[in-house]
C-alpha cells in the first residue's frame, strides 16, 4: 500500500514537468513572434498590451483657516525669508514638508504644486508644541516663529 502512494506522489512532479504552453505549443519569447516592419527589422510584438495610463495627481487640498494666511499658497524661498532655515526639508515625489522650529512650537508645512512641473507651495500646515508633542493652535505657532 505504502509503495502505490509513494509512486504517485513521486509521478506529480514528473507529469507536471511535462505540460507546455496552453494550446500544446512551446512559449515563444517576444522576438521570435516579432513581424518584420517595412524596413525589414523585426520588432518586438507587443499584442494588445498598452502602458499604463498616466493619471495626473489629485489637486491637493488647500487648508484654509485663520490666520494662515501668510503661509498657505507660500513657495519654499518665501517661507524661509519668513521663518529661516527649515530644521528639515523632506521631497517625496513631487510633495515636500518644511520643519520650522521655535523654542514654543514645531510647526510642519506641506507644499504641493498646484499644477505638474510648478513650484509647489504650501497648501497644509500642522503644528505642536516643541516641549510635548502636543498639537498647538498654528495661527499662533506661525505669529511666534515669526517673531524670531
Amino acid at each position: 500500500m505504502h509503495r502505490k502512494w509513494l509512486a504517485v506522489l513521486f509521478s506529480v512532479p514528473l507529469l507536471a514537468a511535462c505540460g507546455g504552453a496552453p494550446g500544446g505549443g512551446a512559449v515563444q519569447s517576444a522576438s521570435a513572434r516579432a513581424a518584420p516592419d517595412k524596413g525589414g527589422t523585426r520588432q518586438p510584438y507587443l499584442g494588445s498590451v498598452r502602458p499604463p495610463a498616466r493619471t495626473p495627481p489629485p489637486a491637493a487640498h488647500v487648508q484654509n483657516l485663520p490666520g494662515l494666511e501668510s503661509v498657505i499658497g507660500a513657495t519654499p524661498a518665501e517661507l524661509s525669508r519668513r521663518f529661516g532655515d527649515p530644521r528639515l526639508d523632506v521631497h517625496e515625489g513631487d510633495a515636500r514638508k518644511l520643519q520650522f522650529t521655535g523654542e514654543a512650537c514645531v510647526l510642519d508645512v506641506f507644499l504641493y504644486p498646484p499644477a505638474q512641473g510648478r513650484e509647489p507651495q504650501a497648501t497644509y500646515v500642522d503644528a505642536r508644541r516643541a516641549s510635548d508633542g502636543q498639537d498647538v493652535d498654528r495661527a499662533a505657532c506661525v505669529a511666534a516663529l515669526r517673531k524670531r
